[in-house]
């Protein structure tokens, strides 16, 4: 790795010192692109990454040192551990330690920053590259939380309502059955159906407990397998309005992530290996590693995109437009800020509709059931006057 003077993040201009950004020797460069890229578990959280990347590049821009900078994040940090982290990446930089070694060496950031970070600080484009992250991690923040808040308020009606049910099917319906059991007499025909229904729930209640939570560690379990990824993420993409949802959501973190990377001045081959070991979906993966043998090979990355489905044509189009006018990070850009609108649309849409639905569907289980207990009682009321 190279060795970069502390000097260059003293303030935010670019480092014009020799005018030439800093050289590897061909082994060591050959040792970094080829390296097998993984991304570990225990990394900084997302809103923490927003926030440093944000904080430093404003304070660097505005001319602040690195040292006084890097002290003003650690300052406003609540958790030790975290503290500890950013003192000790300060520290590693003070000792002449490049910023993004530094942040290799805790273990706590991904290789996509770190090559990023790298980039930029051998090409004398820290900061842009800095503000470029920072973009990165608030539209990744965002998105999720844009599905997060919209599914929020479906999941906890659906989850109270099935608990209401479970709770009259198993504790209300068997002691009116009871009652209606002594008095004896005919049923109405729905009054039966919820009875059996009732017992039904009772007798299988445990076994079926059994089943969810085995499936449930099944799932755990095999997350990380292709072949349940490649059936689990075919399922997906079938299911109406949430499986384009979903194609989309993960382009949009293809197309941002391609964006910055190419911004960055990174290869288009490491830019890719890259993207795909960040992505977390398993045909945009899958195409991703075609792709790269396909662009070793010498075709165009737009000629290889037309071999996936996943990849939508209007997409493939507008990649092609920025190989021919080389601006593919501004038509990356483009496309993710396009699919993250349509899905901050969607997801609000399928919230709405999901919500009176929800409210409806559950109305009625509820009402056939206070139906059904309510019968036999009109019944025997009748037959006592």
């Amino acid at each position: 790795m190279p060795s970069i003077d502390l000097s260059k993040y003293d303030s935010g201009k670019k480092n014009r010192a020799g005018g030439k950004p800093l050289q590897e020797s061909k082994s060591q460069q050959e040792s970094i692109w080829n390296r097998d890229i993984s991304f570990g578990s225990g990394e900084l959280s997302d809103k923490k990454k927003e926030f440093l990347y944000l904080e430093l590049s404003s304070l660097l821009q505005a001319g602040i040192d690195f040292k006084s900078a890097f002290e003003l994040a650690t300052a406003e940090q609540e958790q030790q551990k975290d503290k500890t982290l950013f003192t000790s990446v300060k520290e590693a930089v003070l000792k002449g330690q490049p910023f993004s070694k530094a942040l290799e060496q805790s273990g706590r950031f991904s290789l996509y920053e770190v090559y990023s970070l790298q980039i930029g600080e051998e090409t004398g484009k820290l900061i842009e590259v800095l503000q470029d992250l920072a973009k990165f991690y608030k539209s990744k923040i965002k998105q999720r939380r844009t599905i997060v808040s919209a599914l929020t308020y479906p999941v906890i009606v659906l989850s109270a309502s099935a608990g209401a049910i479970f709770f009259m099917l198993k504790f209300v319906v068997p002691m009116f059955g009871e009652v209606f059991k002594r008095f004896g007499g005919e049923l109405p025909w729905v009054t039966r159906q919820v009875i059996d229904l009732s017992t039904a729930v009772g007798k299988y209640f445990m076994p079926f407990a059994v089943i969810i939570i085995t499936v449930t560690v099944f799932i755990y379990r095999f997350r990380k397998d292709d072949r349940w990824r490649r059936v689990s993420s075919a399922l997906i993409l079938r299911l109406p309005m949430v499986g384009n949802l979903v194609q989309k959501a993960y382009l949009a973190r293809f197309s941002n992530s391609m964006r910055l990377l190419i911004h960055a001045e990174l290869p288009l081959l490491r830019a890719i290996a890259l993207s795909r070991q960040m992505i977390g979906y398993y045909p945009v993966e899958r195409a991703l590693r075609a792709i790269e043998d396909d662009i070793l090979k010498g075709r165009s990355l737009h000629e290889s995109l037309k071999k996936f489905r996943i990849f939508p044509p209007k997409m493939i189009q507008l990649i092609k437009v920025g190989e021919e006018s080389k601006k593919l990070d501004y038509f990356f850009a483009w496309v993710a800020e396009q699919y993250l609108t349509e899905v901050e649309y969607k997801t609000s849409t399928l919230s709405s509709v999901m919500q009176p639905l929800i409210i409806i569907f559950l109305g009625l289980i509820v009402g056939v059931i206070v139906v059904s207990i309510y019968l036999p009682l009109f019944q025997m009321s009748n037959s006592f006057q």
